[in-house]
């Protein structure tokens, strides 16, 4: 275990994937105003929150975070049209996935943020962080920590 669970504490892993054109130019905006949010999460570039399939998400949980934060532009914002539903719809069907397989659908969350709202941005961050914190560590997390991983 880490040291900072073992004093009882708990600093969740989260993989943000985030669009190129809006959430992701939000975070660097968030960064340039000097917004604070937690730095728990580990933000990887996309073109598009369309681009983000099942597969991925799913490889981030296996990869040991505790929860995946998709970001994308605003409906009829996106710049390839409608990646942004393409999105949305894999997201709710993979939250449903993830409850049967014991995941919490808590754990993945999708937000629409517009390159404009680094304050927005930030303060998704602060909320999902804060979700998964009460959440805890994912019961993946937790038996591969146990057996020494």
């Amino acid at each position: 275990m880490d040291e900072v669970e073992l004093k009882g504490g708990f600093e969740p892993r989260i993989v943000g994937f985030s669009c190129n054109w809006c959430s992701y130019a939000a975070a660097d905006l968030a960064g340039t105003s000097r917004i604070q949010y937690p730095p728990n999460i580990r933000t990887i570039r996309v073109m598009c929150s369309g681009r983000v399939n099942e597969l991925l998400v799913l490889k981030a949980f296996a990869a040991g975070a505790d929860g995946v934060l998709v970001t994308g532009c605003h409906p009829g914002d996106c710049h390839y049209m409608k990646g942004n539903l393409s999105a949305r719809r894999r997201v709710v069907g993979l939250r449903t996935f993830l409850g049967g397989i014991g995941i919490e659908s808590e754990r993945l969350r999708l937000e629409w943020v517009g390159a404009s709202e680094g304050a927005k941005y930030a303060e998704t961050v602060r909320n999902f962080t804060q979700t998964i914190e009460e959440l805890g560590p994912s019961d993946i997390n937790l038996r591969r920590r146990q057996n020494g991983h």
